[in-house]
């Protein structure tokens, strides 16, 4: 599949009043994300096999992937706060079935792989930081696809596609005790009817020996509106746990 006219321009406007951090403060940190994929690919000109299900022709299933962060927070009111953030997913799956794919037609037992790297760099300003923190910002997400499908009558097809995908990035959440933040986050892009989006719910607990821990759910959607004459509706959701230090 061919995804290079997804993004063709953003214009985003953020104003933040902008509160500093009272001190300069770095953390990084890692987790995994147990998450679920489910949904389907279109393709409307294929009359035979025109939905590609992403569990029962792809046979993806439960997957665990792994995330690693970095964030610098400081007190210098006109730069924003930074966060860089790294998540793969990968998927694989083989079974019997019958699809046409990227203008090749599959059937009898179909392999295939699928890769989606991310990086996240995120640039953010703290419009609240006390008992309720508000964060405003933009994310500019690298997307790097690649994929391979093959079946056992010689057929095959592969591909790669990176783009970088701006999205806008807020934040909002409390602090009932200290240490602890319970929070909502989201990253969102729309454009032409295609839509990209990162959403999580979380807790946070940051100890006084510099380490912390955080555990939620979050849920990931790709929904591509007549891309290359392609509709597609991806979700992957599932809860989250990892651990970072902070300094």
């Amino acid at each position: 599949m061919r995804f290079n006219g997804l993004i063709t321009g953003c214009v985003l406007i953020t104003v933040p009043a902008i509160v500093s951090a009272d001190i300069l403060s770095f953390a990084i940190g890692a987790g995994v994300w147990n998450e679920t994929p489910e949904g389907n690919i279109i393709i409307p000109s294929n009359a035979v096999t025109p939905t590609v299900d992403v569990e029962n022709n792809l046979f993806w299933s439960e997957e665990s992937q792994g995330y690693i962060f970095a964030t610098l927070e400081h007190p210098v009111p006109i730069l924003p706060n930074v966060r860089v953030m790294y998540t793969k997913l990968d998927h694989t799956g083989a079974g019997s079935t019958a699809f046409a794919f990227d203008g090749e037609s599959f059937s009898g037992t179909v392999a295939n792989e699928f890769s989606i790297e991310q990086t996240d760099i995120l640039g953010y300003y703290e419009v609240l930081d006390n008992v309720v923190s508000l964060d405003l910002g933009l994310n500019v997400r690298l997307l790097d696809l690649t994929y391979m499908i093959n079946d056992d009558a010689g057929t095959s097809t592969s591909g790669s596609v990176s783009a970088p995908v701006p999205m806008l990035y807020g934040l909002i959440g409390g602090s009932p005790w200290p240490g602890v933040l319970l929070s909502a986050e989201g990253n969102y892009m729309s454009i032409s009817g295609s839509t990209i989006s990162d959403f999580n719910a979380k807790i946070a607990y940051t100890t006084s020996f510099f380490i912390g821990f955080e555990a939620g759910y979050r849920v990931q959607s790709i929904e591509l509106d007549d891309v290359d004459d392609t509709n597609a509706k991806i979700d992957f959701n599932g809860p989250f746990l990892g651990a970072y230090l902070k300094f």
